[in-house]
């Protein structure tokens, strides 16, 4: 008898939550983010009070973006007691435990850059060229040098984050060409431009959370049948290689700290490749 060489098995089609779950759960924390904020001046209930860069919860919860206290330090500025607990809760919770899940599962301005990357794969734009990626970290330290010599913390003026939050509460031309300008430099000018590439706030959080708990693991990278999907949707896919691959006898999990903890190749992969784990989690199959 002739030995007949029989195909892969296709994967099982996965149902529609597995495909999407961490869209929706980081949509819903996003939502809600900016729900607590906005039910002050839209309902009047102030559980929490002030904005992204320093609030505090329930009368009870300081929290302040360690980012935002840089700039005011160098500026010179002293910040109050309660400024100082809410950036070390802050540090805290995103070093300690989550890394730079912010940009992924809070900040507003991820909406907006998904949805220019969104379009970019849908209709294959493929203009445009992304800038190095060490911009940010050079972007992070001139706006701290900016603040120690003007004495203001000048990336709030511009800051997209700021803005968003700002023009879905109060509206306004200015904050809402901000967040148009983030959109149409991730569409037309830049892939994945502004959070992969520019962002000094993604920047500070990818410092921030270099050594966190929460990690992706590629665990069953045997898995992989090279289809890309995971590169594709990836906000910095240059940090999918060594685990997926296997590259210099590196582990499965995504140890970079510019991980944003997005669940994106968790979701995309048909072959369930990747999943959520802990950083001293190093089983593979």
């Amino acid at each position: 008898m002739i030995p007949i060489a029989l195909a892969p098995a296709s994967p099982p089609e996965r149902s529609a939550w597995r495909r999407h779950r961490f869209l929706l759960l980081r949509r819903s924390s996003q939502l809600a983010v900016l729900a607590l904020f906005l039910l002050g001046p839209w309902a009047g209930l102030w559980w929490v009070k002030g904005n992204l860069a320093s609030s505090l919860s329930f009368g009870v919860l300081p929290l302040t973006d360690p980012f935002v206290l840089a700039q005011s330090l160098a500026a010179q500025h002293w910040a109050e007691a309660t400024a100082l607990i809410g950036a070390a809760l802050v540090l805290a919770f995103y070093g300690l435990l989550v890394g730079r899940a912010y940009c992924g599962w809070v900040c507003p301005v991820n909406a907006v850059t998904d949805a220019a990357g969104w379009l970019r794969r849908r209709f294959k734009l493929n203009a445009g060229s992304a800038p190095p990626r060490g911009l940010r970290y050079a972007l992070l330290a001139a706006v701290l040098l900016a603040a120690a010599i003007t004495g203001l913390p000048v990336w709030e003026s511009v800051n997209p984050v700021t803005l968003t939050q700002r023009a879905l509460i109060f509206g306004g031309s200015v904050a809402w060409a901000a967040v148009v300008a983030v959109f149409l430099f991730d569409l037309a000018v830049a892939p994945r431009g502004w959070c992969g590439h520019v962002c000094p706030m993604g920047a500070a959080y990818s410092l921030i959370g270099s050594k966190p708990l929460l990690r992706v693991s590629a665990a069953h990278r045997s898995r992989c049948n090279d289809c890309g999907d995971c590169y594709a949707v990836c906000p910095e896919p240059q940090i999918l290689v060594a685990p997926l691959k296997g590259k210099a006898g590196s582990g499965p999990l995504i140890q970079a700290r510019e991980c944003s903890a997005c669940g994106r190749c968790v979701d995309v992969c048909s072959t369930e490749v990747f999943q959520f784990t802990h950083r001293f989690d190093h089983r593979r199959d």
